[in-house]
This record gives C-alpha cells, sequence and structure tokens, in this order.
C-alpha cells in the first residue's frame, strides 16, 4: 500500500473528549472516527489490525476443535422470554417491534440464539461435546460509552459455546479453552494480561474467569497477591483478615448524640473503626429489605451481596421501609429488630470480632461489647458468608502476603453455563440410556476492538502506538526523503516491489513530505520495522533501519542487506510471540 493511497488522516492534536492513550490515538492515527456516541467506523488501519486478530482468534478456536458458525444479530424476543432473561436485563439491551408488530431486539449476546442452533442440529449423545463460535457484532445500549473503543455500544466480538454431557467434560474443556486463550493474548502483544477468577454477573454460571490486560486506565480492580498464585476481580475476591478476638464483656447500651455515622460513633466513644459494626440496608429486586452486618471499617461488596441474596438489583432501602423492620437509620442493628420483615446476611467480620460497639435501633444510642454467636441466640435464618471489598494490603488467601490492587481491562471472559440456559428452553439430547437429559454448556467470549485498544493501552510511547509483529497494519514502513529525486524514488519503488514479491506487508510513504511530517505519520501509524531512504544515505549505499520501539535511535545497514534483515525481525518477532 503506498501511503498517498492509504484512506485516513492523521490528526495533529487529540480531540478534546478523547483522555485514555488508545482513544487519542486510534483517533489520530486515523484508525478509528466516531459515527455517534459509542457508535465508530472503522477506517482501513484499524480494520487492517481486527482483521489479523480475527486470523489469530480463528487460528486459536479451531485448533481447539470449534466450528465457525454466524448467528443473526436481530433476534426475535421469544428466545430471550424462554430463558428468563428477556425481563431482567435492564435498558442495556435495544428492544424493538418489528413492521408486523412483533417483539424483536438486538443481540448483546447470543446464548439463547446458540440454544436455538443446538435443538436443532444436536440431539444424541454421540454428537457431543462440540463446540461452534461466530465473530459477529453485538449491540449493547451503554448509558455511559467511555474511552474509544474499550467500552462502546456496537462492538465485534469474538463469542464461542460448547456443549457437553456432563460437568466433567465441560470442566476439561473450560481448560482447554483457558490455554487457547491464554496463547490468543500472548499472540497479539499483549504484555500482561492476567486470568483472574470473576463474578458470572448476569451471563450466570457457577465458574468463571476474566482476562484482564493490566492498564491504568482499566475499569475493572483487580487483586493480585506478590507471587501471582492469587488473582481474582474485585467482585469475588477475598482476603484473609485477622479478627479481634477476647472474653465477651456485658452488654452496654450508651448514649451517642448525633453520632450516626461509623466515624462519629468510633470518635465519640474513643475506639477504631474496625470495633465497630456496620448494618446495611438494601432493597432487592423483588423490593424487599435486606440487611448486610459487617465490621465497620470495611465496605459491604454489592456483588458478593446479590449473590448471596440471588438477587440481579439492590438497592439502598428507604427510611419507611428500614422503619417498618423496627430499626432506625443511623442507629440499626441486627438487634430488636423484626426479623420477619428483613433478610439479614453477616460477614464473618461481623461474627468472629469479639466486642463490637452496635446500634441500639433507637435515636441516639449505640450498644457497646455486641458479640454475635452470644447476642444473637437465635439464628435461623441469618445467612453468614463473605460480603466484605478487599482493600489493597489485605493479606492473600492463599500466601498471607499483601494484596496488590491493579486497574485492567476485561478482554476476554469464559463461563461454565451448566444448564442455565439449556434446561428453561428445553435444549436436550438422548443419552446412551435413551433418555433426554439438558445439555450442559460452556460460553467464551473475547472482545475484538477492546482488543486492539488494550494493546495500545500496554504498548505506546508520547508519539503513537508501537503495534506487536503480529498485528501490526503493516510489518515494514518504507519513507523515502526528498522524492522528488529520481535515485530516491527508484530505490524506494524497488525495494517496495521486493518487499510485496517476499509477501511482506509494506507501507511506502511515497508522498515526498519532509523528514519531521513523515516521522510524525509514521509514528501514529506504529508499524514495527521502519526503513528510510535518502540522497544521504545511498550515497554512502546504505539505508537507515530502525525498530518502532527504539525511539530516535537507527542503524545504517548496507542496501543490499536490508532484504535479508527485514525477513529476520519479522520471523523473530512473530516466533517470540507464538
Amino acid at each position: 500500500m503506498k501511503l498517498s493511497q492509504l484512506v485516513g488522516q492523521r490528526l495533529k492534536e487529540a480531540p478534546r473528549d478523547a483522555q485514555t492513550s488508545s482513544h487519542i490515538f486510534l483517533l489520530r492515527g486515523g484508525y478509528a472516527r466516531p459515527v455517534a456516541t459509542g457508535l465508530y467506523t472503522l477506517l482501513p488501519l484499524g480494520q487492517r489490525i481486527t482483521r489479523n486478530i480475527e486470523r489469530i482468534l480463528r487460528e486459536e478456536m479451531d485448533r481447539i476443535d470449534g466450528q465457525e458458525v454466524k448467528m443473526p444479530v436481530v433476534l426475535p424476543a421469544e428466545l430471550w422470554q424462554e430463558s428468563g432473561r428477556y425481563g431482567n436485563v435492564g435498558p442495556e439491551l435495544l428492544r424493538f417491534q418489528d413492521r408486523n408488530g412483533k417483539d424483536m431486539l438486538l443481540g448483546m449476546t447470543h446464548e439463547e440464539a446458540v440454544v436455538q442452533f443446538a435443538r436443532t442440529e444436536l440431539n444424541s449423545y454421540k454428537q457431543l461435546p462440540v463446540m461452534v463460535y461466530q465473530i459477529q457484532t453485538k449491540y449493547r445500549d451503554e448509558a455511559r460509552p467511555r474511552a474509544g473503543l474499550i467500552r462502546v455500544r456496537e462492538f465485534f466480538m469474538k463469542d464461542a459455546y460448547s456443549f457437553h454431557t456432563s460437568q466433567a467434560c465441560l470442566e476439561k474443556y473450560y481448560e482447554r479453552c483457558h490455554e487457547a486463550y491464554t496463547r490468543f493474548f500472548r499472540r497479539i502483544g499483549l504484555r500482561e494480561c492476567l486470568s483472574i477468577l470473576s463474578d458470572s454477573g448476569m451471563m450466570g454460571g457457577a465458574v468463571s474467569h476474566e482476562f484482564m490486560a493490566i492498564a491504568d486506565c482499566g475499569e475493572d480492580t483487580i487483586f493480585v497477591s506478590p507471587d501471582g498464585s492469587y488473582r481474582a476481580n474485585r467482585e469475588v475476591a477475598v482476603s484473609r483478615l485477622a479478627y479481634v478476638q477476647a472474653e465477651p464483656l456485658p452488654l452496654d447500651k450508651v448514649a451517642t448524640p448525633g453520632c450516626k455515622s461509623i466515624e462519629d460513633v468510633a470518635a465519640f466513644l474513643h475506639v477504631p473503626t474496625s470495633q465497630t459494626g456496620k448494618a446495611v440496608f438494601y432493597k432487592d429486586g423483588d423490593g424487599k429489605l435486606v440487611l448486610a452486618c459487617i465490621r465497620g471499617d470495611l465496605e459491604v461488596n454489592e456483588a458478593k451481596l446479590r449473590k448471596a441474596v440471588q438477587s440481579a438489583e439492590l438497592a439502598f432501602a428507604p427510611d419507611d421501609l428500614i422503619a417498618a423492620a423496627g430499626a432506625v437509620p443511623g442507629f440499626a442493628s441486627v438487634l430488636e429488630l423484626n426479623r420477619k420483615c428483613v433478610r439479614i446476611v453477616v460477614d464473618p467480620s461481623f461474627v468472629e470480632s469479639s466486642n463490637l460497639v452496635v446500634g441500639a435501633n433507637e435515636v441516639d444510642w449505640h450498644y457497646r461489647n455486641f458479640n454475635f454467636r452470644r447476642d444473637v441466640p437465635s439464628q435461623d435464618g441469618i445467612l453468614v458468608t463473605d460480603i466484605a471489598t478487599v482493600r489493597e494490603g489485605d493479606p492473600c488467601p492463599v500466601t498471607g502476603q499483601p494484596l496488590r490492587q491493579l486497574k485492567g481491562i476485561e478482554v476476554g471472559n469464559i463461563f461454565q453455563l451448566g444448564v442455565k440456559y439449556s434446561a428453561p428452553m428445553n435444549c436436550t439430547y438422548l443419552d446412551y440410556d435413551g433418555k433426554a437429559k439438558p445439555m450442559i454448556m460452556g460460553c467464551y467470549g473475547i472482545g475484538v476492538g477492546r482488543a486492539m485498544a488494550a494493546v495500545i493501552e500496554q504498548s505506546h510511547d508520547d508519539y503513537g502506538p508501537i503495534w506487536p509483529m503480529s498485528i501490526a497494519p503493516f510489518q515494514v514502513h518504507l519513507v523515502g526523503l526528498n522524492h522528488n529525486q529520481p535515485e530516491v524514488s527508484q530505490a524506494c519503488q524497488k525495494l517496495y516491489d521486493d518487499l510485496q514479491a517476499r509477501h511482506i506487508d509494506v507501507l511506502y510513504d511515497d508522498r515526498g513530505e519532509k523528514a519531521g511530517f513523515a516521522f510524525a505519520d509514521a509514528d501514529l501509524i506504529g508499524c514495527p520495522l521502519r526503513v528510510i531512504i535518502s540522497p544521504k544515505t545511498l550515497a554512502a549505499g546504505n539505508v537507515e533501519f530502525k525498530r518502532r520501539e527504539w525511539g530516535k535511535r537507527s542503524e545504517m545497514i548496507p542496501a543490499d542487506d536490508i532484504l535479508t534483515l527485514l525477513e529476520q525481525h519479522i520471523r523473530d518477532d512473530l516466533a517470540k510471540l507464538n
């Protein structure tokens, strides 16, 4: 490709709304252009990169016996009604009616569609296990699109679905897919991509992992042990907290005028916040009251709490609902509560800590020396489970060492779905005994555009992206300086033809621009290898060679040796990534 013919302008300045490195350079480099909020057109440079990512995706999915299909973007609502998700997913699912008044939707994920496919094509245990995958457009009506291609409304995604006759079979294939994902992210050049335990969220299922590209702009918080043996998303992370346990002291009611917050109570009574108990009231998706009790220095992890009470939604409860249970906002506790009106979930920190200060369910009063096992003798209906948000520095549950907190971009996820979709949608197979049984499913996703953006976040300098060889829009960027001089244009054209003859992707800057302008464009395009030909280099029988990550450093190479050198660099780079 000649740069004079390449569609897509480079921009000198970053648009005002672009804050992250990937957003800035995707716009400045002419990879993508916004059409509306969260909607982008990929220009030729961006399309070339995503095509390379998709090629590697197909290689890895085919390697683990995947078969490619293509399901529609527009789906009938009745499929989602069968699974039970149609009414449970919020406005991010774009619903509409077709010209015949039939309820339809734009697929944000394709579990229901693939189950419909499996019901028609798979019917016997002899056909299982099987995995199908697609690379398809998805639409999620995000409330707050951000960071360019990292969080958008319309996006390309590789989603795969496996079908099995047993949980053991699913787990075995899940490991194969986990290994394929690890290879894929290494091959596209992500320098640090961690597989972490995660919450399955709206997807459901018992076990799930997210693949996180470590980046300061990431929306997800990750906790990692120093040796890497423990890695988890904040939504599911746990720690090995120490609890202060002592001889229980007599329960003592004390006045705490105007002290509604944990900090106010602790300061008034001259105790650390870790010696207090916190009561937080929520309203679940059915409008019922939920009380979460936790040690005062900790925060409730709402993802854990949602899972504990099996509710897709939680919101802070209004005062009237709290009062109906006999509790007083700001002075509430599990004591003297109408337990018939509230579901109670208690964190181990609240159970195992001795002599806490808790509310007395009376304005301006608290109790000292609360001990859960002694002071709540009837614990029927109370769920004790971890609902605490882990903090940086908390002890690792595996090693006991302080946990590190990192930020990450979710670039892939895998789920053990079980029968969450197959059972309600009657997706069954005939087993060897002739009985119909629900298929056991796995689900595996990777965002293509987000992966491209994540690579930039991990691999760039002040001037533009530094593309890995495996996904770069071109492997070699050839620049001709003083291009109007015949010896330069002829030498460039000959090298350009030789590179193409050897099937090396080359971008030839044939515009004759000044060096500063040409090099600024080259940095924004970010090809791994660069060759500069000028009258000065030709006079010495050389060409100038540099790698994109070298910055200003370059080398003079005999012109007769440049083809061999470029081929060697390409082979070495690809070998390192494979």
